[in-house]
């Protein structure tokens, strides 16, 4: 998790991303890095390890909040580096973040699709596709920040089977992540099905959910509008399993999906206001989750 320090509302990402809208009150740097260190001390007191990297001024990078779009970790030691959409989020890519990643993980090799950005294509990490590692599928929604060529690259390099789609907000635009509509836990996922128009490409996603044999658990595109999709299933230092959401996404739960969830696991939400308006993404969205080897095991 990247630790903000001048957090704010971005005006390029804000072009394609319909959950953002800046707010007008107040010290939004400070009320954000107040939420995100309450966030980061809820994970804790359920002892999960969470490597904090604090961001640096310069270069200006407003939403280096939410890191799963630039970089993601994998179990093989590999490191990803991706293609991003707005040139100021190129910006988040600091080699320090990576040198304190490498002291405290084994990395063996990084690949990098950053190249793809000449050719304006993209593909924001674990925000446009949402992976189910076990099963090695890459599930992304298709819009101007998540390429089906890329996506290709991406599955052909780390062995992974694309399952693409088009999914659309109330407004009939493109979602711009995949992760605000879908989470994919071990034995669940968490879909706002409705926001997939075509019944040929709904079926298919069913299917390939289905046939994992996981349960999946429905949102309504109003839910999916205050983050509700946007969940991560992470674990504990003994083992045991959460699911993480923001407290705002956890409301607009009803109590028959809080119990479908909780019956597999344990919720974990924490208040992240600010960050949700301004930035446009949610508590997914701030954490890349480490599959990596630590370096020293203690």
């Amino acid at each position: 998790m990247i630790k903000p320090v001048k957090f704010d509302f971005n005006a390029e990402t804000a072009v394609n991303n319909s959950f953002q809208a800046k707010s007008s009150n107040g010290d939004i740097q400070q009320k954000a890095l107040i939420e995100f260190e309450t966030f980061v001390d809820t994970l804790k007191k359920y002892l999960i390890d969470v490597t904090v990297i604090d961001d640096t001024p310069a270069p200006l990078t407003p939403d280096s909040i939410f890191p799963n779009n630039w970089i993601s970790f994998h179990e093989n030691g590999t490191v990803v580096l991706y293609p991003m959409f707005a040139s100021n989020r190129r910006l988040e890519r600091k080699q320090h973040v990576l040198d304190e990643i490498h002291q405290k993980f084994k990395i063996d090799q990084i690949i990098d699709l950053t190249g793809h950005e000449d050719a304006n294509a993209f593909l924001e990490g674990t925000g446009s596709m949402v992976l189910d590692r076990e099963n090695r599928i890459a599930y992304a929604c298709l819009s101007p920040r998540t390429d089906k060529t890329v996506l290709k690259a991406f599955c052909d390099q780390m062995g992974y089977r694309p399952v693409s789609f088009t999914a659309v907000d109330l407004d009939n635009q493109p979602i711009y992540h995949t992760n605000v509509m879908m989470c994919v836990a071990d034995q669940y996922a968490v879909i706002c099905v409705d926001s997939i128009s075509d019944k040929t490409e709904k079926e298919k996603l069913i299917h390939n959910i289905e046939q994992t044999g996981k349960q999946i658990i429905e949102i309504s595109p109003d839910q999916m509008n205050h983050f509700a999709g946007n969940m991560l299933q992470v674990h504990n230092k003994s083992g045991q399993k959460f699911l993480v959401m923001s407290t705002q996404a956890y409301q607009r739960l009803n109590s028959r999906q809080k119990e479908a969830l909780e019956h597999f696991n344990p919720i974990i939400h924490s208040d992240i206001t600010t960050i949700e308006t301004n930035g446009g993404g949610s508590a997914r969205c701030m954490m890349a989750e480490v599959f990596l080897t630590p370096a020293f095991v203690l």
